[in-house]
């Protein structure tokens, strides 16, 4: 995984200094790629070379020693989410939260610079050529992405996961081989530097091949893509990352909810990390000794409120809030029927103004679902249960398991009072009904 805390103390030094990463290497005798690599940590300089820098700057040679060598035990990782239009990337990104933030990962997220841009103002059709908008696209993710890795740097956490919607690569799709030339001419960078500048890409693939039912521009204000266009900008973005030497693509061989499965299963076992998603089940429980579970270490408190909105059709739309201590993350979620049983589940997150505006379509028939939960690992089992603040005799525990007859190993402070999960009387949608 890449050293950004070295690289950014290079970083600052140089700039600090006035100089190009040219005139940087001229002075300490190497080539301009060197000096590129220390600063986005792809490679560290020579206990010579670091004489030389600690010379120069005027830096205490030990310093610079001990930052080449020390915090052995953080492990930041930079990853893009990437795809066609209407590929799933929203709702990867809030799998890829739950999952790794369980696993003692701080969850990064660099949002998608072009979304940004166009819902701004800024086009590709008003700026006066594409070329002038994509150094405007490509200058501003390189930007985000510094200020993520500086952050990311500064927060104690052994294990940092930066997930990139869409890298600087994608817009090579969107530009000829000339304008490429030219954009990376005015950042003054290879494309082998921007490519391999992130540690893995997991491309998913859009909808509009293998899924054609599925694909819409409805829920993406920037996205205005025919199907058939789609699949071709799938094709060219999965070119454009063709090299890196760890790129995985996704498809739609499966059902959505197995598509994000098999997301999570790559990131995992890129990170060294066991597959985290299994066979739920879901268990009703006396009320537990909340005195207990929040003195030990092994459990973590989050506080959750879901709210269901109005719709029109059958779809059920909810939003959620999570999180503690007044820091909160925003989701909408929304389950569509299909057939049968058959579900897809879209989920995307908010900003805290886009929550609060949604609010005003909650459907007054439900009631607002508040609830704790208690995030519990025992004995290499992950246990979550909700306390719900019209219960008093009794709560709801689940469990994720890799493999449905996998015997479950209760905390013998949880009383089971019935296995519940396939009554549909347990879910929060039921829950949140209003009896007249």
């Amino acid at each position: 995984m890449n050293d950004y805390r070295f690289g950014n103390f290079i970083y600052e030094l140089r700039k600090k200094s006035g100089l190009s990463q040219s005139e940087l290497a001229e002075k300490l005798g190497v080539t301009n790629k060197a000096v590129s690599k220390w600063e986005t940590g792809r490679a560290k300089p020579t206990t010579n070379i670091i004489r030389k820098l600690s010379a120069f700057f005027n830096v205490d040679v030990n310093e610079l020693l001990n930052l080449k060598d020390e915090d052995k035990n953080m492990k930041i990782t930079k990853i893009v989410i990437t795809g066609g239009p209407c590929a799933g990337k929203s709702t990867a990104m809030s799998w890829v939260q739950k999952a790794f933030t369980e696993k003692g990962y701080r969850v990064l997220f660099v949002p998608e610079t072009a979304t940004e841009l166009i819902t701004g103002g800024v086009t590709p059709w008003d700026c006066s050529t594409n070329v002038e908008y994509q150094k405007c696209q490509m200058r501003l993710q390189e930007e985000k992405e510094k200020v993520f890795e500086q952050a990311a740097r500064s927060m104690q956490s052994e294990k940092v996961l930066i997930v990139c919607d869409r890298g600087a690569l994608d817009n090579k799709a969107y530009m000829s081989d000339i304008e490429f030339f030219c954009v990376l001419s005015f950042l003054n960078k290879t494309e082998v530097e921007l490519r391999d500048s992130y540690d893995a890409v997991f491309h998913l693939v859009t909808a509009a091949k293998g899924a054609k039912e599925f694909y819409t521009t409805a829920n993406n204000a920037a996205r205005t893509e025919t199907a058939e266009e789609a699949a071709a900008l799938d094709d060219k973005l999965i070119s454009s990352w063709t090299g890196h030497p760890h790129l995985r693509v996704i498809d739609n061989s499966t059902d959505f909810e197995d598509k994000m499965k098999r997301l999570i299963s790559e990131i995992a076992a890129f990170l060294g990390e066991p597959e985290p998603f299994e066979t739920e089940r879901k268990f009703l429980i006396e009320y537990p000794d909340i005195k207990w579970l929040e003195s030990i270490p092994n459990c973590r408190k989050v506080e959750i409120i879901q709210t269901y909105l109005n719709s029109a059709d059958k779809d059920e739309i909810r939003l959620r809030q999570r999180g503690e201590n007044g820091s909160y993350i925003y989701f909408q979620t929304t389950k569509r029927a299909v057939s049968g049983l058959k579900r897809v589940e879209i989920e995307r997150r908010l900003s805290k103004d886009e929550y609060l505006f949604l609010l005003m379509d909650a459907d007054t028939s439900k009631r607002q679902i508040r609830k704790t939960r208690y995030c519990l690992t025992y004995n290499n089992q992950y246990f979550e249960i909700d306390v719900y603040p019209f219960w008093n005799d009794k709560a709801i525990l689940e469990i994720e398991l890799s493999d449905e007859n996998t015997p479950v190993d209760f905390p013998e402070q949880i009383k089971i009072i019935k296995e519940v999960t396939f009554d549909e009387s347990y879910k929060n949608a039921s829950l949140a009904k209003i009896e007249r």
